[in-house]
């Protein structure tokens, strides 16, 4: 007689298989989690403008600025001053000690580095990426406005002989060892741009913590227009210690102050959109960067007949102005400036509903 098989049965006490869960599935609870955290930090941007915070940040940047330039003036040697670099340095960092006093003991944010822009840096994709198109944005429209600038007759351009380089190699005096390999100098400056970018991103800092870190989101409940042209106006205004002095415009008087505005007010409109479309203060951090080597970089390309280089035939002039307004032209039609997502999210994840089992506490926050 056959006897039948029972079933095996499992005891009751067995362990049970837990499958790891799918990326996707990992994706969804971060997003989830980094909604909670929104939602329990307030909204990304302040629903009134904070006007005394603003005032209080204008006086110390503008007001320090001043006081920080003050040595070029009382010794009468101005941008001669042996410490000129220093002092310019030094005064970028104006900006940053007024968001360290407003963001402190006038208008504390819920959470300062969130508020900021300096966290979190998730996604960090997309975070790389707006980092990767300030950095190349900027040292292409430096070059490109060289290039419009020598068309429209504003300057004369040297790309073959190069002769900026060997012209100032020659005023040097330095006694001649060995023939000077141009095309190698050239090399050599262009492989070393973005290093150089990532130096001059310590001094750019302490300028954007406080003009797209603080400065912008704090004027965002205006509009974002009317956001990036006031803060854009304030910060060419606290140039005016060194452009009154001849910086950059070579000129003395209140044009020069005019023309410093209008220039960072388009630049402005760029870097700060990187911001706002970044959820992020980084990108702004390296594209001023970026702005600031590619402008003295690409000056090799300068025909040796026309040095010392005014600023008309480049990003600083009348080059610069149409090209940085067609930037501008082309996020605007292209929809960009309304891409502002909430921090640590994708526009994609903050479109998302919560999960159930985030519900009671999470909450899609506004994209702004």
């Amino acid at each position: 007689m056959s006897e039948t098989s029972a079933p095996a049965q499992v005891p009751a006490h067995a362990p049970q298989t837990v499958l790891p869960p799918d990326r996707t599935a990992r994706r969804r609870e971060r997003a989830d989690a980094q909604r909670a955290k929104n939602t329990e930090r307030g909204p990304i941007f302040p629903s009134t403008v904070p006007w005394l915070a603003v005032v209080v940040f204008v006086a110390i940047s503008i007001g320090g600025a001043w006081l920080v330039a003050l040595p070029l003036w009382t010794s009468g040697e101005g941008l001669m001053h042996p410490l000129f670099t220093l002092i310019a340095l030094a005064m970028m960092y104006t900006p940053a000690l007024a968001t360290l006093v407003v963001v402190l003991w006038v208008r504390r944010p819920p959470n300062i580095p969130r508020f900021l822009g300096l966290s979190p840096i998730r996604p960090a994709g997309r975070t790389w990426l707006f980092i990767a198109v300030g950095a190349v944005g900027f040292w292409v429209l430096a070059y490109a406005s060289m290039l419009l600038g020598q068309a429209m007759g504003l300057i004369r351009l040297d790309l073959t002989g190069v002769s900026a380089i060997t012209a100032t190699i020659e005023a040097t005096g330095a006694p001649a060892v060995a023939p000077v390999d141009v095309s190698v100098i050239v090399l050599v400056n262009l492989i070393t741009l973005p290093f150089i970018t990532v130096v001059n991103c310590f001094a750019a800092f302490g300028e954007e913590v406080g003009w797209r870190g603080w400065l912008l989101p704090a004027l965002r409940p205006l509009g974002t227009w009317p956001a990036l042209l006031i803060s854009g106006a304030i910060w060419g205004v606290w140039h005016a210690p060194l452009i009154l002095l001849g910086y950059n415009y070579q000129r003395s008087d209140l044009a020069g102050v005019g023309f410093m505005v209008v220039f960072c007010v388009l630049v402005g409109i760029l870097i700060g959109w990187l911001r706002l479309r970044s959820a992020s203060v980084w990108p702004a951090v390296v594209a001023h960067a970026a702005l600031n080597t590619a402008v003295s970089a690409f000056l090799i390309f300068v025909d040796a007949r026309d040095l010392p280089a005014g600023p008309w035939g480049s990003l600083l002039g009348w080059p610069g102005w149409i090209l940085l307004a067609l930037a501008a032209v082309v996020l605007l039609v292209t929809g960009q400036f309304r891409k502002q997502p909430a921090p640590g999210l994708t526009l994609a994840e903050a479109a998302q509903p919560t999960a159930p089992e985030h519900s009671a506490d999470a909450a899609v926050p506004r994209a702004g």
